[in-house]
């Protein structure tokens, strides 16, 4: 019996002796996909908010304090954030940009990801929940049977995702602690829950659980790995286990700095909430007519806290698996919000803007022989993050993408940098530059330009556009950079 085992345990030994070298220096991956987390947590300065270890993440890397999406809703960022392009048509803001877009790429052609293309260079790569659109990796519709086609078929080793008691990944998206979801009780639900239950009785603790286990049997690969993963909350509905809810004080929440429309801004800028009222058991409907009660926007304001800190006790588990199977010290690490959200800003409980709030998300990364607790204020874009990818795997890229490496800026926080990005919906396009955003809207509604100064005016509270021509004028071209023509196409 023991011959056997020796036996059978040589080419194990054989492998790890005549690894390639190669290999061996080039660093594995851990990315994790956060939906709707907006730049709102303690290393961002929000004292109120309970994250300890996305700190401690970002405390141990770097953390960019002005990081843009380009489009402000899941598939569409997520499609950009993986291709490293900007949107060139309006079928590109869908959130099934990925699908028309990406599904059914040959293997001769452009990679369809840089997930595909790290595989294509000698990773293994393990996606776990929702990295781009579809929340397991499968294309069907939310009350259709789980599909057989993958989004991204050519960028997975392996898709996994365990639905639990839910039955589907669409049922757990809009996951209750019952067993139920929105579509199950017909929109019949409130857009929140605060249940007595341990971290599995919620989606994301299952996607931890699972991602825990691929961690270890990755750590036992020869091969350098990438692992996706993906955590819902805080997306709708804003539901977590009672123990995150407790962290908080409701009371003492603060509110939103700017509950109001903007000054000199139409309301086709914004919208009416649709998906926040689209959960029919809310205390109260969000409108552009005025502010929901203080009391309804702290409970809300609750809830959405508690899932943050719900989904950081999730990061947490993972760097600590990573750390007890001797895997950080190679392994980067990237913490990705797809976008942020208006928790009552300018009116609206939700993302699907251009202004400030639903573009600005959390970016964090941490990667081997890099300097630790850099903050980095430069604006920095989604589309950087392939490039940046490649570049700290040592990967060659033959193709060009609308992003660049920020490795320049993880060795030197203040090294000299363009500072632009551009945001996309609405039909808009929006120019972020170090001190100012300005916004150009392709329709008849007037005002159709709108200019902030955020070192006067961070909350966006007035559209400054009509006082300051001089200022317009002088962006205007280079908001014009940015227009890629898809609302031509």
């Amino acid at each position: 019996m023991y011959k056997w085992i020796i036996l059978s345990l040589l080419p194990l030994l054989f492998a790890c002796s005549h690894s390639d070298d190669k290999n061996k220096q080039q660093p594995n991956v851990l990315f994790i996909a956060v939906d709707d987390l907006r730049p709102e947590l303690g290393c961002y300065g929000a004292s109120y908010i309970q994250s300890p270890n996305i700190d401690k993440l970002a405390a141990s890397g770097a953390l960019f304090v002005n990081h843009f999406v380009q489009i402000p809703t899941c598939g569409a960022s997520r499609y950009s954030m993986l291709s490293g392009m900007l949107p060139t048509t309006k079928k590109h803001l869908s959130n099934e940009a990925a699908r028309t877009f990406i599904s059914g790429k040959a293997e001769t052609e452009k990679p369809e990801t840089f997930i595909h293309h790290l595989r294509r260079n000698g990773y293994y790569t393990v996606g776990v929940g929702k990295i781009s659109h579809y929340v397991d990796g499968l294309l069907y519709e939310y009350e259709d049977s789980v599909g057989t086609e993958y989004e991204l078929p050519h960028s997975w080793d392996e898709m996994l995702f365990n639905p639990g008691k839910w039955g589907t990944g669409w049922n757990t998206f809009f996951a209750y602690a019952d067993g139920s979801n929105r579509q199950s009780r017909k929109r019949q639900v409130k857009p929140y829950e605060c249940a007595d239950t341990d971290d599995t009785g919620y989606p994301d603790g299952l996607t931890a659980e699972l991602a825990l286990q691929k961690l270890e049997e990755l750590a036992r690969k020869d091969q350098p790995f990438f692992l996706g993963v993906g955590f819902f909350k805080p997306h709708l509905p804003f539901n977590a286990p009672k123990k995150y809810w407790d962290l908080y004080n409701e009371e003492e929440l603060p509110l939103s700095p700017n509950p109001f429309i903007p000054e000199n801004v139409n309301k086709a800028s914004l919208h009416t909430s649709g998906e926040f009222n689209g959960y029919l058991l809310g205390d109260e409907q969000a409108t552009l007519d005025g502010p929901i009660s203080d009391a309804y926007a702290r409970k809300l304001r609750h809830a959405y806290f508690a899932c943050v800190s719900y989904t950081d006790a999730q990061v947490g588990k993972l760097l600590d698996q990573l750390d007890k199977l001797g895997l950080s010290e190679n392994t980067i690490v990237v913490l990705w919000g797809d976008h942020g959200w208006h928790l009552g800003d300018q009116l609206v409980w939700g993302k699907h803007t251009i202004f400030e709030r639903a573009l600005k998300s959390a970016f964090a990364i941490r990667a081997p022989g890099m300097k630790q607790g850099s903050e980095i204020e430069q604006v920095v874009n989604s589309v950087d993050i392939y490039p940046t990818l490649m570049d700290l795997c040592g990967v060659e890229m033959p193709f060009a993408t609308d992003g660049k490496s920020v490795v320049p800026l993880l060795n030197d926080p203040e090294t000299a940098w363009t500072n632009v990005s551009y945001g996309y919906f609405r039909n808009g396009i929006s120019l972020r530059t170090e001190q100012y955003r300005l916004t150009k809207y392709f329709r008849d509604q007037m005002p159709d330009i709108e200019l902030y100064n955020h070192k006067t005016d961070p909350n966006e509270t007035q559209n400054i556009a009509g006082t300051h021509p001089e200022i317009v004028k002088q962006l205007m071209p280079l908001l014009e950079k940015g227009n890629t023509g898809l609302y031509a196409n």
